[in-house]
């Protein structure tokens, strides 16, 4: 991914669900913190109530997908955990895409392109 690293230790993700904020779907939760860094760091969690090593795979792999195809629309810095709901086991790609940058955005991770390219255009009109 382009400027995300993992989450793995557990007091990490520990530090997230206590202190983080977070926001909630029917397929998805995300928790979030800013870290100090000049990087996002992403952790993925999916219960074992979700199905067997296979299912809980995809679900992850999905979930990592719908960020990384995202990821240059988010600001950096941040620690970001999505974790994963009964419904992301039967959600369609449009649905989990949907909900997660839905989520990203309400906790106002998702920068918004239309504003950067009017703040471009403007500057270049100023400065002509």
């Amino acid at each position: 991914m382009h400027s995300t690293k993992s989450l793995t230790k557990n007091y990490e993700f520990k530090r997230l669900y206590n202190k983080g904020k977070s926001v909630a779907s029917k397929s998805v939760v995300i928790y979030c913190s800013r870290n100090g860094k000049a990087e996002n760091r992403l952790g993925i969690t999916v219960s074992t109530k979700l199905g067997g090593a296979v299912q809980r795979n995809r679900i992850r792999r999905r979930l990592k997908e719908v960020y990384r195809l995202n990821e240059r629309s988010l600001r950096l810095g941040y620690d970001i955990v999505l974790v994963a709901r009964l419904r992301s086991r039967y959600a369609g790609w449009s649905e989990l895409e949907f909900s997660v940058m839905s989520l990203l955005g309400r906790l106002g991770l998702v920068i918004n392109d239309r504003n950067a390219d009017i703040n471009v255009i403007d500057i270049e009109r100023k400065t002509i």
